[in-house]
């Protein structure tokens, strides 16, 4: 019994978001500017989804990835700004370890995909001016929804690891992350062990994501 204990992953109930490292003093007020912010963005972006689906004549690949954006800034948003809000305004900042994970898969995983639809953005306006005869032939729509597909599939691939490795890990006592949300090396700081292939993976998934977008 003692040998299976010890095999067990020490993980911490729960991690402390401090928010703006040195303004923790006027964080009450910065928080409003980026309340408005997250409400101008769900509105504009709800909005541009619904024009987009009930207008058939925007059923076009350019509006297609462009809903694809607004959905992805949608989750984004709304991974980060409601707790970054209650560590502002209430000093709200504990997250537990599950809860944590969960945005740092939601965060990465759609900062990839953000960066997968920008370029799949700007392959659509290379065809259109390069082959505009071509264009609709080349980008269907089943080819804009294997697009979406793959991009989506892509985040979700290679920010998996990421969760799973850290889930693995030994934590320490100290569980204070200097962030307003958790973000995978913050909390790669937090492990006691060897985190050699959690730092090394983190980079190869970055130069992948930049290299093959740009």
């Amino acid at each position: 019994m003692s040998s299976l204990n010890s095999t067990t992953p020490s993980q911490p109930p729960s991690f402390l978001l401090l928010g703006i490292p040195g303004l923790e003093k006027e964080q009450f007020w910065i928080a409003f500017p980026f309340c408005i912010m997250y409400a101008i963005a769900v509105l504009g972006n709800i909005i541009l989804l619904i024009v987009i689906k009930t207008e058939s004549s925007l059923h076009e690949p350019m509006y297609l990835f462009l809903a694809m954006l607004a959905f992805t800034d949608l989750v984004l948003s709304t991974s980060m700004l409601p707790k970054m809000l209650a560590i502002f305004w209430w000093g709200s900042g504990e997250i537990g370890f599950v809860s944590c994970l969960v945005q740092l898969f939601f965060v990465h995983t759609f900062t990839a995909v953000e960066s997968g639809v920008l370029m799949a953005m700007a392959l659509d306006r290379y065809f259109a001016i390069c082959y505009p005869l071509r264009h609709s032939s080349i980008l269907s729509m089943p080819m804009v929804t294997a697009l979406g597909n793959l991009v989506l599939l892509r985040g979700v691939l290679m920010v998996s690891p990421m969760c799973f490795l850290l889930h693995r890990k030994d934590f320490c006592q100290h569980r204070v992350i200097s962030h307003s949300y958790c973000e995978h090396m913050a909390v790669v700081k937090l492990v006691c062990e060897d985190t050699r292939v959690n730092a090394i993976y983190c980079f190869l998934v970055a130069i992948a994501v930049a290299t093959f977008d740009i």
